[in-house]
């Protein structure tokens, strides 16, 4: 005769034989009655545990029919089980958090506010929970979790990690040029001692700017994201954006310095100052004529490059040509003898 021991299905007031939908109910109702956080009973803890646990394997086809056939004793590693000849080669125990299951098969929300969100509110023996909470938890828990499953699993409920969370970091070209430490304040919740309970806290990350990064280059600090009981925190990214320059735009790791030269500089030759990011000035002396667009390089003016910082890319002077708004007939007759027609 097989020893039954804990008893499951009283536990969660239903029959052998019940349904999935059934077994929900019955535990959605029991959780709801025996929460240690609306029942001051002193046995209440231990009850909403004793819950947990009943929904656990009758809720889990494997574990349930260990249990209806060997009972409790044949699903812990007796009689039948734990690798005899009828049993399923597994030791059952249950470590799960019962109150992580709770906050699971709820969606994160919190069932109790329509009870006790209003003056008098409250569940007794009597009252039907089920009708209010039809949308909280039929495609919850339902089938294959993980609890107190020997052979390489945790022995808790597997949570799932949220989406990484992306913040931009500015930087300048300067800091670009010679790599800066940045320090960003984050604000995430983490959870109490209690393993239920959230708090704020702000952290500071530090991040070391690199010697030529490019912009999109992405920093990851792992699971530095909000913390709660059913979810493994997110990643926090940084990624890291170009500052707009007064003077210069950036391409890859060279560095465009757009000179203005007039209409007259550009077909008579001029001096062109370009200047530099670490505060120099580089003279370029042009004697050819300038045409709009065209471009001269300084060699290893420009930024680091990410994989050798040691070298560095160009300073690109990129001319545009003012042409005037308006000339005189003289001027006009001048050019015209001065210039060839084709």
């Amino acid at each position: 005769m097989v020893k039954m021991g804990k008893d499951y299905y009283s536990i969660l007031g239903i029959q052998k034989g019940a349904s999935d939908d059934e077994i929900k109910k019955a535990y959605r109702k029991q959780a709801l009655k025996y929460h240690p956080d609306k029942n001051k009973a002193p046995n209440a803890e231990e009850k909403f545990k004793e819950i947990a646990e009943a929904y656990d394997v009758l809720s889990d086809p494997e574990k349930k029919d260990i249990y209806d056939r060997f009972g409790e004793e044949g699903l812990k590693g007796g009689a039948g089980g734990g690798g005899g000849t009828n049993g399923p080669g597994f030791t059952y125990t249950f470590q799960g958090d019962p109150h992580a299951m709770f906050a699971e098969f709820f969606g994160g929300r919190n069932p109790f506010e329509a009870f006790f969100g209003r003056p008098g509110g409250g569940l007794n023996d009597d009252m039907d929970v089920d009708d209010p909470f039809m949308n909280f938890g039929m495609g919850g828990l339902g089938r294959g979790r993980t609890f107190g499953m020997q052979g390489g699993h945790s022995g808790r409920m597997e949570k799932k990690q949220d989406p990484a969370v992306t913040h931009n970091l500015g930087v300048t070209l300067e800091e670009v040029l010679s790599g800066c430490t940045k320090k960003m304040k984050i604000s995430r919740k983490r959870l109490n001692p209690d393993g239920r309970t959230t708090r704020s806290e702000d952290k500071i990350l530090t991040v070391e700017v690199k010697k030529g990064w490019k912009e999109g280059t992405k920093i990851t600090f792992p699971r530095e994201g909000d913390e709660t009981p059913t979810n493994i925190p997110a990643d926090v990214v940084f990624v890291v954006k170009d500052k707009p320059h007064p003077v210069f735009r950036r391409n890859g790791s060279d560095i465009i310095y757009p000179a203005r030269v007039s209409l007259k500089e550009a077909l008579c030759g001029c001096t062109v100052k370009a200047p530099t990011l670490d505060g120099r000035t580089l003279t370029l002396p042009l004697q050819d004529i300038i045409r709009p667009g065209m471009k001269r390089r300084f060699t290893g003016e420009g930024l680091p490059l990410p994989k050798t910082p040691e070298r560095r890319g160009d300073l690109v002077v990129e001319f545009e040509v003012k042409f005037p708004e308006r000339l005189s007939q003289n001027a006009k007759d001048t050019i015209a003898q001065v210039l060839p027609s084709s």
